[in-house]
C-alpha cells in the first residue's frame, strides 16, 4: 500500500507541455486510486474548478507533485517547507537538478514512488531580513540563493560583510551571492562559486563582479548569521530565488539565517547527485568530442 494517500499537483502555468505532463500524472495518480487536490491555477490549466490556494497547497496532503522546472519548485518550497510534506518534482523545464522525473519516465517512475520506492532528502532554505532604524521592515526565503545587488544594470554597490557579527570586509561589486548547496549548482555556479553536495551544512557567500582582483568565494557553517550592510547604492534590492524582491535604501543591513523548516525532496530510488552533475553539466563529455 503507498505512504501517499492524499496528494497535491501542482503544475507551471502557460505551457502546453506542461498540461500534457499534468494529464499523465493525474491518469498514474487516479489510477492508484490516490486523492488527488490541485492547486487553483493548475485545474483551470486543465478547465477544472476545484483547485485550492497555493498558499495552503501542502495541507492535510501526504505528497506534492511539482510538473515544472526547478524554478517551480523554488516556488512550492516557500509555501509547504513548514509543513515538512515532502515534494516530488516531474522535469518540464531545463536542467531539472530539483525536478528529476523526465517526461517519458512519469507513469514508471511516479508509480514506483507510490510503491514506496523513493528517497527523501532535507535541503535547508535561507531567510534574509531587512533591519532598517534597528527594526525588521521586510523579509523573504529562498531554496537556492539570496542576492543582494544594486537593482539596475551597469551599477555597482559598496557594501560591508559581516559573519556571526564579526567583519569580513567591505566591497565594492555588483553584488552578493548567498547560495546554499542546493543553489550551488545555479546562480552562483555562473558566478563562480563552487558545486557543494546537497547534503552538506554550508553556505557559499559569492561576490558578483568584485572590483578587487583578490575577492574570492567563501564558504561558512550553515548555521552562521550573515549581515551584509548598505553603503552607496541608488536603487539596491534583495532578490530571493530570483522570484521575490525586497527594496533596500543606503544604511539598510540584510540579515541572511538558515529558515526554521527544511524542504523535504522526494526523488525515485536510484537518483543520484554526482550523475546528475554529469549529465546535466556535461562531466561525462571528452575533449574531442569522443
Amino acid at each position: 500500500m503507498t505512504d501517499f494517500r492524499r496528494i497535491a499537483v501542482v503544475g507551471r502555468t502557460g505551457s502546453p507541455h506542461v498540461v500534457d505532463s499534468l494529464r499523465i500524472v493525474l491518469a498514474t495518480l487516479r489510477a492508484a486510486d490516490v486523492d488527488v487536490v490541485m492547486e487553483a491555477a493548475t485545474a483551470s490549466m486543465l478547465s477544472q474548478s476545484d483547485g485550492v490556494s497555493r498558499g495552503v497547497i501542502g495541507e492535510g496532503v501526504d505528497l506534492v507533485v511539482v510538473v515544472g522546472g526547478d524554478g517551480s519548485i523554488l516556488g512550492v518550497a516557500r509555501d509547504v517547507a513548514h509543513t515538512g510534506v515532502p515534494v516530488l518534482g516531474v522535469n518540464r523545464g531545463t536542467l531539472g537538478f530539483l525536478a528529476d522525473i523526465a517526461p517519458e519516465q512519469i507513469d514508471d517512475k511516479v508509480r514506483g514512488v507510490l510503491a514506496g520506492d523513493y528517497t527523501v532528502e532535507d535541503r535547508f532554505l535561507l531567510e534574509a531580513s531587512v533591519r532598517r532604524n534597528n527594526g525588521d521592515v521586510d523579509a523573504g526565503v529562498a531554496l537556492n540563493d539570496i542576492v543582494v545587488h544594486a537593482g539596475s544594470m551597469s551599477r555597482m554597490m559598496d557594501f560591508r560583510l559581516f559573519v556571526d557579527d564579526e567583519f569580513v570586509y567591505d566591497q565594492r561589486s555588483d553584488g552578493l551571492i548567498v547560495s546554499t548547496p542546493t543553489g550551488s549548482t545555479a546562480y552562483a555556479l555562473s558566478a563562480g562559486g563552487p558545486i557543494m553536495h546537497p547534503q552538506l551544512d554550508a553556505v557559499v557567500i559569492v561576490p558578483m563582479f568584485p572590483h578587487t582582483l583578490t575577492s574570492r568565494p567563501l564558504v561558512v557553517c550553515g548555521d552562521v548569521e550573515i549581515g551584509v550592510r548598505i553603503g552607496g547604492a541608488s536603487t539596491p534590492k534583495v532578490s530571493c530565488d530570483s522570484q521575490v524582491d525586497l527594496d533596500l535604501e543606503p544604511g539598510d543591513e540584510v540579515r541572511i539565517v538558515k529558515h526554521p523548516h527544511a524542504l523535504r525532496l522526494a526523488y525515485p530510488v536510484g537518483h543520484n547527485f554526482y550523475e546528475s552533475c554529469r549529465s546535466k553539466l556535461d562531466w561525462a563529455s571528452r575533449l574531442g568530442g569522443r
